[in-house]
């Protein structure tokens, strides 16, 4: 009974979350539109002040936005009903899923062929081949191999350390496909399976870690670059718009990463770490956007190939994340696959945080 009230009580939670965000998206329509005092005002009308003004109200809100996003998903231990092993946690990740999905296809990678694809960059080579593509490619296969690469070798390293502990009557322990121990005694010389077990932690769980911690690696080069971006502007015009948008996108990717960190189920300090890492990337961006306002011209050579490198890599990590350890491992999992009205929810949820991110692109 407690627990059928925590979850009416938590999915009015989430209603009520979406019908605020539902009704905050007029006012990033209002941030685009020009007020009446800016009538008049030259296109590119520069304001120092008044940019620097928007600049620190964009640190504080987007600060506060991350750290609301990355903690959502963290408060299993508070709300039992966003736990891991609850149904509705898989439709909260495949809304965040759908976020950084979109982030990597409609935000990232656009604006890196943006970049590279620049008529103040040298035609030859820039001009003669997809680097954008080729960059993203690269960045997506290296991603799957440091992804199995870092499991095999946190699986295997557990296991070596936990080999004093087996019994004689224990011959050897496999490790199969499936990821589950497979023990064969002299007393049966048959098999005992379950998740792999060593050191207190279990080989999915050693999974998740490095999922997060990869994932928040290509969170993080973007968000550094989106943040200097708008820290190097002098343009209040410009700056209104970025700021409502990028809160927005700092809000969802902290609820998709904070959804990986909770299965990782790191220890609180390290919880504590990743979190504020990722929360301070955009403002800690935006800081130094505003220390090198008068230096840093984006629009150079050298500014371009780096950001549209930087880039590049950050939307080949984002989809390969997004696609493969975050949606297939979900959406294959057997617990979706038997039950038809979460598969719905979470499809619907999948293209809702597609959607709303892909909206925001209209600003930002």
């Amino acid at each position: 009974m407690a627990m059928a009230m925590a979850d009416a009580k938590l999915h009015r939670l989430l209603l009520a979350f979406f019908c605020l965000f539902l009704l905050l998206l007029p006012a990033v329509m209002a941030a685009d539109c020009p007020c009446a005092e800016d009538e008049g005002e030259p296109v590119g009308h520069r304001d120092k002040t008044l940019a620097l003004r928007y600049k620190l109200i964009a640190i504080a809100t987007i600060l506060l936005a991350g750290i609301i996003g990355v903690f959502i998903p963290m408060l299993g231990k508070a709300f039992p009903a966003l736990s891991p092993e609850k149904e509705i946690f898989f439709v909260i990740k495949a809304f965040a899923a759908g976020v950084i999905l979109s982030t990597g296809f409609i935000h990232v990678l656009p604006d890196a062929y943006e970049r590279l694809t620049s008529s103040k960059l040298k035609e030859n080579p820039w001009g003669k081949f997809p680097f954008t593509g080729l960059v993203a490619m690269v960045a997506a296969i290296g991603t799957l191999m440091v992804d199995a690469g870092a499991s095999s070798y946190y699986t295997r390293l557990h296991l070596r350390k936990a080999q004093p502990a087996v019994t004689g009557d224990e011959e050897m322990r496999d490790v199969a496909q499936d990821g589950h121990v497979h023990v064969r005694t002299h007393g049966t010389h048959g098999h005992a399976h379950g998740s792999v077990e060593v050191a207190g932690t279990s080989t999915e769980i050693l999974r998740h870690r490095v999922i997060s911690q990869v994932l928040e690696l290509g969170i993080v080069v973007h968000s550094v670059i989106i943040g200097i971006g708008l820290g190097v502007s002098d343009n209040p015009k410009t700056i209104r718009p970025l700021v409502a948008a990028i809160t927005f996108h700092q809000l969802f990717e902290g609820m998709g990463l904070g959804g990986c960190i909770a299965q990782a189920k790191f220890k609180n300090k390290a919880v504590i770490i990743m979190a504020l890492f990722f929360c301070l990337t955009t403002p800690v961006g935006i800081a130094i956007g505003i220390g090198v306002t008068n230096t840093y011209d984006e629009e150079s050579p050298k500014a371009l190939i780096v950001e549209g490198i930087l880039n590049a890599a950050s939307a080949g990590i984002l989809i390969y994340m997004a696609l493969v350890d975050l949606l297939a491992a979900d959406f294959m999992n057997p617990r979706m696959q038997s039950n038809g009205k979460l598969q719905i929810l979470a499809n619907l949820s999948l293209f809702l945080g597609a959607a709303f991110m892909s909206l925001l692109a209209i600003w930002a």
